[in-house]
């Protein structure tokens, strides 16, 4: 009996002991396959930003917190769209070799467009197996200033000016103020100005220019005639050109055929305008005002002519006082 149960005490010391040293080389095992990368933190810059879309650097600050590492771990960078869920852009980036507590930068580069929000998903993939995430949104891109302002060219504003009017159209002269805002001497660049009609918004004519270099804070004019049809209303468009590149945008109105609405009885009535009216032929003769001299001879010339008058009125009131006396 004290036999079997010491065989008992036995087998069942075995099995403890058995079981401990398991679980310590499970440990070990653990222990050894366990990744010590981290991600401190993340930054997002824009790096361009135009019209649509955006290009954002996503930099994602890798911390070593063990042992040095030489492994192949990347950093997978997903974007997801916020409405849809859908996943949009997916890029990895091999982190390299990283010491013990150093702390690593890994850049990384998307596009990405203004009118949509985003959930943005940074993590540490190490030997296939997730080590590390972090998770953000990101919204509000359309707010952004485009690249355009780095131009410093302004548009002021645009005076337009009826030039001539014919059978085949009137032409408007298009003058645009054009103001360097920034600090450096501005480019000579290219400006396209289109007429387009309001309704069809067909192009009716559209000429090129040059902006020429403007200095800081400076404001300069540059000219330009457009030939379109009588009666009808047109946007006038503006774009400033870098190459092939548009930096800048504007916009105004040339009206020919205004509208007026009629607050009483709410009707909508077209108001004809004779653009001849607004003809403006400006020459530099028209800036020397000349002043023709009065000269005695005009003067003696027309003195008789009044110096008459006044005697045969006084004849006149003569022979009345006259009269009067012989009553």
């Amino acid at each position: 009996m004290i036999q079997k149960r010491s065989i008992y005490s036995f087998l069942i010391l075995l099995i403890v002991l058995v079981s401990a040293t398991s679980s310590g080389c499970l440990r070990d095992f653990d222990e050894q396959e366990s990744s010590y990368l981290g991600i401190r933190d993340v930054e997002l810059s824009a790096d361009s930003v135009k019209s649509t879309y955006v290009w954002l650097n996503v930099t994602t600050y890798v911390e070593n917190m063990g042992a040095d590492s030489d492994s192949n771990a990347t950093v997978v960078l997903k974007v997801f769209n916020k409405n849809t869920g859908l996943l949009e852009k997916k890029q990895e980036e091999r982190i390299g070799p990283i010491e013990q507590w150093e702390t690593k930068a890994v850049s990384q580069s998307i596009s990405l467009l203004k009118s949509e929000d985003y959930r943005i998903s940074t993590s540490i993939m190490d030997d296939g197996k997730l080590s590390f995430e972090r998770k953000m949104t990101l919204s509000g891109l359309d707010t952004l200033q485009s690249d355009m302002q780095d131009t410093g060219i302004q548009i002021e504003t645009i005076d337009f000016l009826v030039r001539e009017t014919s059978s085949k159209g009137v032409v408007i002269q298009n003058d645009i103020y054009l103001k360097n805002e920034g600090l450096e001497t501005s480019e000579d660049y290219r400006i396209l100005i289109k007429a387009r009609e309001m309704d069809a918004r067909l192009v009716a004519d559209k000429e090129w220019t040059s902006s020429g270099e403007i200095e800081p804070e400076e404001t300069a004019i540059r000219s330009v005639n457009l030939t379109v049809p009588d009666g009808y209303n047109y946007v006038v468009e503006i774009s400033v050109w870098d190459g092939n590149t548009i930096v800048k945008t504007d916009e105004d109105y040339v009206q020919l055929n205004p509208e007026k609405v009629i607050d009483r009885d709410q009707l909508v009535q077209n108001k004809n305008i004779n653009t001849a009216d607004f003809l403006m032929e400006l020459d530099e003769e028209d800036y020397n005002w000349e002043y023709d001299d009065v000269t005695e001879d005009t003067v003696e010339e027309e003195t008789p002519g009044f110096t008459c008058s006044f005697a045969v009125i006084g004849f006149i009131a003569a022979l009345y006082i006259v009269r009067r006396r012989l009553q």
